[in-house]
């Protein structure tokens, strides 16, 4: 072989190379492997929107306040000044804290009451544990009559005044009652039935690390979900009570606190300060849908 012929090839294996470096690249950018990503082979895909779905909230906005709804029905949220933007599990996500001014709001919409067929998934990665009894990852619930349908949170400390600067308002006492401390939690208000249940998963959740959550409810058992795997079952007759609660994210609270201030939507302060039921950490890929599901594609592994 000449030398000429030598480098030709030579040349051709590095572009080959250089070509199978940028596999799995788009838009010129690597994707950076989330905590929690499976070690090997192709990632699995971001949740979608399909026949089922209520509303899908990716999360991906670079900026500003708005929090687009990939679903039909267009439910676009608005985030609390202090609800950040961060990298996700996949691509953007919202980060929360414990203050005021950290939460995502979804206006109150029928097609949100979907009854005995009910999913609510999300990526969730906590870095700590409330003091109070619960972390809000996604919820219909508050303390104004008629706003309680359902909740799906992580289980607080459960820590009463003067363990804790001010006593909370125990919102979630019933729900939470005997279940431990970091485990995932699914309450309702039954449509046929008076007081709330909650329903506890068997293993807790890690503090630092990405986990898939889901619960689901098709009017005769509520399933919790971990990583696409199934946790634990609980019985349940009938399905959610129908309310007028708006979709809150990463917190919840009276709703008639809210003020449009300048163009943001804020909490006014009021009497009490205290964001009892924030979650401190980034969630991302929220999907709520009218059906039960038993397979959640992002967790894949391949």
């Amino acid at each position: 072989m000449s030398r000429r012929s030598s480098h030709a090839l030579a040349a051709a294996l590095l572009l080959a190379m250089a070509l199978a470096g940028c596999a799995g690249t788009r838009g010129g950018e690597v994707a950076a492997k989330a905590p929690g990503a499976p070690s090997s082979g192709a990632a699995p895909p971001a949740p979608v929107a399909d026949s089922v779905t209520i509303g899908l909230w990716h999360f991906d906005e670079s900026l500003g306040q708005r929090c687009t709804d990939a679903g039909p029905f267009h439910l676009d949220g608005t985030a609390g000044i202090d609800a950040g933007v961060d990298f996700g599990r996949f691509r953007g996500g919202r980060t929360f804290k414990r203050v005021p001014q950290s939460f995502v709001h979804v206006r109150d919409n029928s097609v949100m009451d979907s009854g005995r067929g009910f999913t609510v998934e999300a990526w969730v990665l906590p870095v700590s544990t409330t003091q109070y009894e619960l972390s809000i990852v996604a919820a219909r619930w508050n303390g104004t009559p008629n706003e309680q349908s359902w909740v799906l949170g992580i289980v607080g400390q459960k820590l009463d005044f003067p363990a804790v600067p001010q006593e909370g308002p125990g919102w979630f006492r019933e729900v939470v009652s005997g279940i431990p401390i970091g485990r995932l939690v699914f309450g309702l208000q039954p449509e046929l039935a008076a007081g709330a249940r909650g329903f506890g998963s068997n293993s807790s959740l890690p503090l630092g690390r990405w986990t898939h959550v889901a619960a689901t409810l098709d009017g005769e058992v509520v399933r919790l979900y971990l990583d696409g795997r199934l946790d634990a079952q609980h019985v349940v007759a009938g399905g959610i009570r129908a309310s007028h609660a708006p979709l809150t994210f990463g917190n919840t609270f009276d709703p008639r606190r809210l003020t449009d201030f300048g163009g943001d939507l804020r909490l006014d302060p009021g009497p009490v300060e205290t964001p009892f039921y924030a979650f401190d950490g980034t969630l991302d890929e929220i999907r709520l849908s009218s059906a039960p599901r038993t397979r959640f594609e992002s967790t894949a592994t391949r």
